[in-house]
């Protein structure tokens, strides 16, 4: 039973039903929209919901399933039943694109996969389409909705002698119009046209008595008459001859077609049947695309476990609207079991208690109409055999009836028929009159209600309700959710405790005078605002509590992807690590080979040559050629002792190099310790103890041996254009892990390539996985010396500072 009987416009399910409509293909479907109702059978439901998760899922896979020529032929067919009568062409054009529409639907669930569609394959059974129907049909009208030329010999006929007569009368009164036009007898532009189906030509009336002929008509203004030639007339006669014949033996092909389709009226009434039915649930399962909706788990007892479950007209309003505004239905996590069957909620105006009371209403009606719900998957719901519901201002001047009169009558109706497989729906439980008898009698009914252990959801601002349900097994406190700072509803519902009307504090906010709001403060008393205080106490404790588990929670991804990153970047220096030492070890087995074939050609030589002092010589010299060319040695050289610099005898000007290095630079300024030295027109600082002076003996060697390893080693390389674009700080902040080691393994090899004694890198602190991934590349490369962070005033750990060899 639904209560009461305009239940479908106050919940809003006639806006849905109106949506279906309007996805329906045809006629037919929409017949079925029409008779759509509430089911109380879980067998009959779980068909019914089969039936449309079927078809969603058809839809979403885009499988080529018919969507055209969902006609209703119902009237052709009663008309078609009527023994002498035939169908006109139009008729017999939408009877066959509609049972060829049948036919394919038919072949298709027969041809599907069989665990595919098994609830939409057992609708076909039973449903046939003659072949040998659809072949005379197709004999006589074409895909476009004409007569065929053969759909009989004497048709043939009669339609090519027709045409041939139809273009012995355009010839020939082309001709009369061409004579016409050269006499000025005919306005000008001219064409023959058809009056009173004969062809005729247009002639200026001062001129009419010039053509012979029949006038058939006139223009409205009389300025223009009608005239059949009289050279035309016996062409015309006979098209007019054949054009009837035409007609005769047409309507006897319609009449002898209409005989042959009357034996199966019968079995067609059960395809378009079938054909309404599949036009009904494609509907359906559109519809539920369009909600993303989804088939929850069906139990046959009164159940309801939705997860994130949305009301269906927000949603669609606010996917509507989504480019003007970006808002979002908020989702509800709702639960009623036969332990926990009734849900009091409250909260303030305007949080959102009506809407959750009608999104409960309108999902489970949609549910046991056959629709899919706009739910979470892991849902769960179960079926009723009552919706009871009473929301709105029903005042009747016509009954004397008051709006509270009115909520008393529904509350004597569902207190009479509720039971255990009742779902009750009340909005404002208990207003319209006096609050402390409102109360009472509110739960009253309450109580009568849980007493026959009906389901329900009920909103509600009495604390004596809350207090009740907090303190009675089968019914539970619902709270909408409010941000009491703020003083905004969050739309959120929560379930196991009560909600705060939070009056007095929206009172204060907008800016309702000091003393009034006092006063009301001293009215209502001490408990009622500590109570409501100690609500709004744990509102802000449970949305501190949610940030920083949202906190928590975000942190844990982040460092859940940086372990990721770790690891990935760690299989990739492995990996990589590998395949440096699977080169190596090749490259250093065939250098191995070759030299053991080299050393052994040097002794057979050294042999041959029976020790010969210039022949040895000449070997050996081949020799140490060979080691230069495959491994790139030179002899060491004696190195010159250096002085090593100190902040007492450095000066602007002097030249000097860092310990190890091959490079050189010069002295801009000396502070304490630390030196400001250019090094190829860079300028650095560098600690005064990493430095040693040179000779200009020296710095004329380094030269020399700078200009001969130029062309050998940087051939075709700008070392002066590196130089100048280099920088001596790489910024990898914000960069992928990956990403990091590639471009900092590019830049150590420049800046050991052009002697920058010293560089810095930018990592920033994050979760440390960039500073990590750095400073292991940097500890296994030998030409860096030492590794350190920066100075705290320039970035600390943020940055690490890494001096060259």
């Amino acid at each position: 039973m639904i209560l009461p009987n305009n239940f479908e416009q106050k919940i809003g399910f006639t806006q849905l039903r109106e949506m279906l409509e309007g996805l329906c293909l045809s006629a037919l479907g929409r017949q079925f929209v029409a008779k759509m109702s509430f089911q109380p059978k879980a067998d009959q439901l779980q068909k019914l919901l089969l039936q449309t998760d079927e078809f969603r899922q058809l839809l979403s896979s885009g499988a080529d399933f018919p969507s055209q020529h969902y006609h209703d032929v119902h009237p052709h067919l009663v008309r078609a039943n009527i023994p002498g009568s035939y169908l006109d062409v139009a008729a017999f054009f939408a009877v066959k694109m509609s049972l060829r529409t049948i036919r394919e639907a038919l072949t298709f669930f027969t041809h599907a996969e069989e665990n595919l569609y098994p609830t939409l394959r057992l609708l076909g059974i039973g449903v046939q389409v003659d072949r040998n129907l659809l072949a005379a049909l197709d004999k006589v009208v074409d895909d476009e909705g004409q007569v065929r030329e053969n759909a009989s010999p004497l048709l043939s006929q009669i339609r090519q002698e027709l045409i041939n007569r139809q273009g012995q009368l355009r010839k020939q009164i082309a001709g009369i119009l061409r004579h016409a036009r050269q006499e000025g007898w005919v306005p000008e532009g001219a064409e023959p046209t058809i009056r009173g189906g004969r062809l005729v030509l247009p002639v200026i009336a001062e001129h009419k008595r010039r053509v012979k002929g029949l006038i058939h008509d006139e223009s409205a203004t009389g300025q223009t008459v009608f005239i059949e030639p009289e050279a035309v007339f016996e062409l015309n006669n006979d098209i007019k001859d054949l054009e009837n014949a035409y007609q005769r033996e047409l309507i006897r092909i319609l009449t002898q077609l209409t005989a042959q389709l009357r034996p199966h009226i019968p079995d067609l009434r059960k395809a378009y049947q079938y054909l309404g039915l599949l036009d009904f649930i494609r509907a359906k399962g559109r519809l539920a695309q369009r909600l993303e909706a989804s088939l929850p788990e069906l139990h046959p007892r009164p159940l309801i476990r939705w997860k994130q479950v949305r009301h269906p007209l927000l949603y669609l309003t606010f996917q509507e609207h989504a480019k003007d505004d970006p808002r979002e239905v908020v989702p509800l996590d709702i639960e009623l079991t036969p332990e926990q069957r009734i849900l009091l909620i409250s909260g303030p105006n305007a949080g959102g208690k009506s809407v959750s009371m009608k999104t409960v209403g309108l999902v489970q009606y949609m549910l046991q109409c056959g629709l899919l719900i706009p739910a979470g998957d892991g849902s769960e719901a179960g079926v009723f055999e009552d919706v009871f519901l009473d929301i709105g201002d029903e005042q009747s001047l016509e009954n004397d009836l008051s709006t509270y009169s009115s909520h008393l009558l529904n509350m004597k109706q569902f207190v009479t028929l509720a039971n255990k497989r009742s779902l009750i729906l009340i909005d404002e439980f208990g207003t319209g009159t006096e609050p402390s008898l409102g109360g009472a009698i509110a739960e009253a009914v309450l109580e009568q209600l849980n007493r026959a252990r009906a389901f329900g959801v009920i909103t509600t601002h009495y604390t004596n309700l809350k207090n009740y349900a907090e303190r009675t097994e089968g019914i539970v406190n619902g709270a909408m959710r409010y941000d009491p700072d703020q003083l905004q509803p969050l739309y959120r519902l929560e379930i196991g405790k009560p909600g705060s009307s939070f009056a007095i504090e929206i009172a204060r906010k907008i800016g309702l005078p000091k003393q009034l709001v006092e006063r009301a403060t001293q009215l209502v008393g001490k408990d009622k605002i500590r109570y409501d205080r100690l609500l709004e106490g744990l509102e802000k404790e449970k949305t501190e509590l949610e940030q920083r588990t949202a906190e928590a929670a975000k942190q844990e991804r982040r460092m859940k992807k940086a372990a990721q990153e770790y690891q990935d970047l760690k299989r990739y220096l492995d990996d990589t690590t590998l395949d440096v030492l699977r080169e190596a070890k090749a490259k250093a087995k065939m250098l191995l080979k070759d030299t053991n074939q080299q050393i052994e050609a040097t002794i057979q030589e050294i042999r041959l040559g029976q020790a010969e002092k210039e022949r040895t010589k000449e070997a050996r010299g081949k020799l140490d050629t060979f080691v230069r060319e495959k491994l790139q040695i030179e002899p060491p050289k004696a190195r010159a002792t250096r002085e090593l610099a100190d902040a007492n005898s450095l000066k602007p000007g002097d030249k000097v190099a860092l310990i190890g290095q091959e490079g050189h630079g010069e002295i801009m300024s000396v502070k304490g310790k630390t030196a400001e030295v250019s090094f190829g027109g860079m300028k650095t600082l560098v600690k005064v103890g990493q430095l040693e002076k040179l000779t200009r003996s020296e710095i004329r060697e380094r030269e020399k041996a700078s200009a001969r390893k130029a062309p050998a080693q940087y051939s075709g390389f700008d070392t002066t254009g590196k130089m100048s674009n280099f920088s001596p700080t790489l910024d990898l902040r914000g960069e992928r892990a990956e990403d990091a080691l590639n471009k900092i393994m590019a830049y150590v090899d420049d800046a050991v390539m052009l002697g920058v004694p010293e560089i810095k890198i930018l990592h920033g602190r994050g979760n440390g996985v960039l500073r990590q991934v750095v400073r292991d590349y940097l500890h296994r490369t030998r030409a860096i010396a030492s590794v350190a962070d920066e100075h705290a005033d320039r970035g600390g750990d943020g940055a690490t500072i890494a001096v060259l060899k």
